[in-house]
């Protein structure tokens, strides 16, 4: 399948992320997930390309419209439940996403309002456009697969060089995602952002500190299947959290999990 190399050049430019820049809780991930296939990536691009122009400069990507273009693709038992990924997410018969879960979890204890369903709350408020409390943004933008694999190289791109690997990629788009992000926080100033699978710590803190120069980060230990391990900074009233950890159990087992509601809680009173 061919890959539109101006469609492709839009989305890495500036695709963002879900939700809006408004709101107080943002959870940056790594990257965006998904594509295992081409036919994914098309979708999501031709969606992107379509909406972006009526997007406001504060507007994200609309989750749940963005969800209804991408295909359900799946072999498995689920496959006659849902045709679209909006189905399978918000839909009457959706199931709970193994990481929005904890997000959910975490902004739970944040705000110290309890959510009486997970999954209701992902299915009617989780970074909906009508509230605006959450926003979900990659720091790196390309879709990827939950193994990590490189799907880019393939693409033969003149304007696109940088694609052939994923270190060549993330070399040169780190700077000005970055600075983006962080040029956002200090106009939105949301109330907490929580940067999570991140691989490059270094970097991110120098970062941050190269554009919040008075920004210090302490280090918080791990407390075992409680808090994880992570790193903490002031930023003009923005709450600024990194960790390694993904808030997901790693093969469905307790006991390599973490309890997101605490971490909220914790950010909130300290």
């Amino acid at each position: 399948m061919r890959i539109n190399e101006d469609s492709l050049k839009n989305w890495i430019d500036n695709f963002y992320g879900h939700g809006s820049w408004k709101a107080k809780i943002w959870f940056v991930s790594y990257e965006e997930p998904g594509a295992d296939v081409p036919e994914d990536l098309v979708e999501r691009l031709s969606f992107f390309d379509r909406h972006q122009r009526s997007l406001s400069n504060d507007a994200l990507s609309n989750l749940r419209e963005f969800y209804r273009s991408v295909t359900y693709r799946n072999d498995g038992p689920r496959a006659a439940l849902f045709s679209n990924h909006f189905d399978y997410r918000f839909g009457p018969a959706s199931i709970p996403h193994g990481i929005w879960k904890n997000l959910i979890a975490f902004a739970e204890g944040y705000r110290d309002q309890p959510v009486l369903d997970v999954l209701t709350y992902q299915r009617e408020q989780f970074v909906a456009d009508s509230n605006a409390a959450e926003a979900l943004i990659p720091l790196y933008p390309l879709p990827s697969p939950h193994n990590h694999a490189w799907y880019y190289s393939w693409i033969d791109a003149p304007g696109l060089a940088f694609l052939k690997t994923r270190t060549g990629y993330e070399a040169h788009m780190y700077e000005k995602r970055m600075r983006t992000i962080l040029e956002q926080m200090k106009k939105h100033r949301p109330d907490i952002v929580l940067m999570y699978e991140m691989s490059n710590i270094n970097a991110l803190k120098d970062s941050v500190k190269a554009f919040f120069p008075a920004a210090s980060f302490q280090l918080v230990k791990a407390t075992k299947n409680v808090i994880p391990q992570h790193h903490r900074a002031n930023l003009d009233g923005t709450t600024l959290l990194i960790t390694t950890q993904v808030p997901a159990l790693r093969h469905n087992r307790k006991e390599t999990g973490f309890d997101w509601q605490a971490v909220g809680r914790m950010s909130r009173q300290n």
